[in-house]
């Protein structure tokens, strides 16, 4: 017998999404200071040395360049983005599917342009993943940080004495 085709299986997934949206909206939980550091850290060294590397590339143009600069603005504004949705509609808060499909797309848009520019980039395949690494490093970190910047402000609105 198929466990996920009884209504029992049915009935325990409903309360489960029930449970996950009250304790998501009530009773959040405060980060620790090491988490929200570490958060900053990553996205700060992920940051700066995509962004030092590409300072410091002497055989690519500026236009070049300015391309890297913009996929790694790119791909941080999208997983933010992409972060915020997940996290509003678990929370019970609205967000159309054309935002939340967009937010999905451009962030795998920008992960797609980046692996394209540099399989095409004239560059050591070290130099190519130095960038590929940072910019995964950036874009991780920058959901982390979103995440705790949102439960800090949950905390601070349910616990205005903490």
């Amino acid at each position: 017998m198929d466990p996920l085709k009884t209504n029992e299986g049915n009935d325990t997934f409903t309360q489960e999404n029930k449970f996950r949206k009250t304790t998501t909206a009530q009773g959040a939980t405060k980060p620790s200071n090491a988490f929200v550091g570490a958060s900053w850290c990553a996205l700060i060294i992920g940051m700066a040395s995509y962004c030092i590397g590409l300072f410091n590339a002497g055989a690519m143009l500026l236009n070049e360049k300015g391309y890297y600069f913009t996929i790694l603005l790119f791909g941080l504004f999208s997983v933010v983005s992409v972060q915020k949705s997940v996290r509003d509609r678990l929370e019970g808060i609205p967000v159309t599917d054309m935002y939340y499909g967009i937010s999905w797309f451009t962030t795998f848009a920008s992960v797609i342009l980046l692996i394209i520019g540099l399989w095409n980039a004239d560059l050591e395949l070290s130099e190519k993943g130095f960038y590929g690494m940072s910019f995964a490093l950036s874009l991780f970190a920058a959901i982390a940080v979103q995440k705790n910047t949102r439960d800090l402000k949950t905390f601070e609105k349910e616990n205005p004495n903490a």
